[in-house]
């Protein structure tokens, strides 16, 4: 009789294993270099570039993936499934299936917004489409509007808000198109659900709500419906604003905060609304979204923000009244590589997609299992942030360079083939160092070939950095790898930024 006992435990046993045994990939896991017992879980992996990620009336992740896919993913079990694909998205590094919203009530309206980049008669569009949400598809496509588009800089977020369609739209490149009122590009247009202009809009027959925009890559709307955005900046000046109807931010001659004389005079002629924040170096805001949850305490009325070139999520404290920044908190940096988007559940917790396989992979990533939803159920107060002052002899210069460049260039200075060129073994870097300063200051633009190989060589300015900063970045620059050129002179660089003033 013994054994007839032990078989059935067995039996069970062997059942738990087979059927009911937990995914590894699900189990909470506590991170081990926060204190304070942060969980977060793994719910999907092996995902395709998600640009947007929404919490959905079904209880399940709705996301866009970059090449042209709209999928749902169950939290509860990781499960993935398609509810469209499209054929005429035009892919290409941030170029794809961008932005995202579902209607505020998807009972009355089951309405999902689209917005994705399309090569048409030999041009580049962003098409913004309206589709209807029946049982496991998406039908009834109905194209709301398309403006021009680039090979970067098309933004894009959409949201909802009482029954109104809100577009974040990039600049796509262009220097004059965000301070024009009368084009779409580098604006926050504000629509019905049709397509058409609202009768309050602030002019008549004009989507325009607000202008001077670069590139928004995260907009939400708070509790108490104040509009906020994530954008980035150039060189310099990363920006969460607060959006206010009719007005202008800036863009291109105000970056940040109004300081230089051109700047300030351009506010004062154009009265340009100010950031909440700005950073330099810049961090690669991405998604943001509004925290009302009390399961979080600490975290209620915050902006949650994830980073690409942070690679972290941060928490931005809000004011009573939601118009000021009181603090930032930082989380999870370098953990999971590059983070593009997150939401969060009625029931408070967090969910954060990375972007680790998208055109422009961070040192380390994209891990196998990569990309990635994870849940964040608890969050620990963030280790301090180390400062340029306080890290040891030595360490300043590579400071410096992965802060201003290795976003691009990369940690070993080869850049990213047929866009960003190699700093090691270059000519301009090793033996023209008055012609390496030059392009430090003025940026460039446009296509270049080296060695044989074409680049878009786009370079913002970095005139705003310090002579001592700079001669520390240039040296780290002229020592990478195969460099080995001599330091550059103070005088060297005081010679040439007084040529270029004069």
């Amino acid at each position: 009789m013994k054994y007839f006992y032990l078989n059935i435990f067995l039996a069970i046993s062997f059942l738990y294993f087979i059927w009911l045994k937990p995914d590894p990939s699900l189990s909470v896991q506590t991170t081990d270099n926060l204190q304070g017992g942060t969980q977060y879980t793994v719910v999907a992996s092996g995902l395709n570039i998600p640009w947007e990620i929404v919490w959905g009336p079904d209880q399940k992740i709705w996301l866009t993936e970059q090449k042209g896919y709209v999928c749902r993913v169950d939290p509860l079990n990781g499960k993935k499934d398609t509810l469209l694909k499209l054929d005429d998205v035009w892919y290409l590094r941030t170029t794809g299936l961008l932005g995202m919203a579902l209607h505020s009530d998807m009972k009355k309206n089951p309405y999902v917004f689209l917005n994705y980049t399309i090569q048409k008669d030999k041009k580049y569009m962003t098409r913004l489409v309206r589709y209807t949400w029946q049982k496991d598809t998406l039908i009834n496509a109905k194209t709301l509007m398309e403006i021009p588009a680039a090979n970067g800089h098309n933004g894009s977020r959409l949201t909802v808000h009482e029954g109104i369609l809100y577009w974040a739209t990039g600049d796509a490149l262009s220097l004059t198109d965000s301070q024009n009122p009368q084009t779409p590009n580098g604006k926050i247009l504000r629509m019905n659900i049709d397509g058409s202009v609202p009768a309050d809009n602030p002019m008549k027959g004009n989507l325009v709500w607000a202008w001077g925009f670069r590139n928004i890559q995260g907009m939400v709307f708070s509790k108490s419906g104040l509009l906020y955005t994530s954008e980035h900046g150039d060189a310099n000046d990363d920006e969460i604003n607060l959006i206010q109807k009719t007005r202008n931010y800036g863009w291109p001659t105000v970056q940040g905060f109004a300081e230089s004389v051109e700047e300030s005079s351009f506010k004062g002629l154009h009265q340009t609304v100010d950031p909440l924040k700005a950073w330099t170096p810049t961090i690669g805001p991405a998604g943001l979204d509004y925290y009302a949850s009390d399961k979080i305490p600490e975290m209620k009325n915050s902006l949650l923000l994830v980073t690409l070139k942070g690679k972290s999520l941060r928490s931005l404290k809000l004011s009573a009244d939601g118009k000021q920044i009181l603090s930032e908190s930082i989380f999870f940096e370098n953990k999971f590589g590059r983070v593009r988007d997150l939401c969060v559940s009625p029931a408070g917790d967090i969910y954060i997609s990375t972007s680790n396989r998208d055109w422009n992979p961070v040192a380390g990533f994209p891990m196998p299992e990569d990309d990635r939803i994870i849940k964040i159920s608890k969050l620990s107060k963030s280790d301090p942030q180390n400062s340029l002052s306080s890290m040891p002899p030595g360490s300043k210069p590579a400071a410096l360079y992965q802060q201003y460049c290795a976003s691009c260039h990369k940690d070993d200075g080869m850049g990213v083939k047929g866009v960003f060129p190699p700093l090691q073994g270059s000519q301009t870097v090793v033996i023209n160092p008055k012609v390496l300063i030059r392009k430090v200051l003025t940026g460039s633009s446009g296509p270049a070939t080296i060695n044989g190989v074409n680049y878009e060589a786009q370079m913002p300015s970095f005139a705003f950095l310090k002579d001592e900063d700079m001669l520390e970045i240039l040296g780290y620059v002229r020592s990478l790898g195969s460099n080995h050129a001599i330091p550059i002179k103070p005088e060297t660089v005081k010679e040439v930024r007084a040529s270029l003033n004069n």
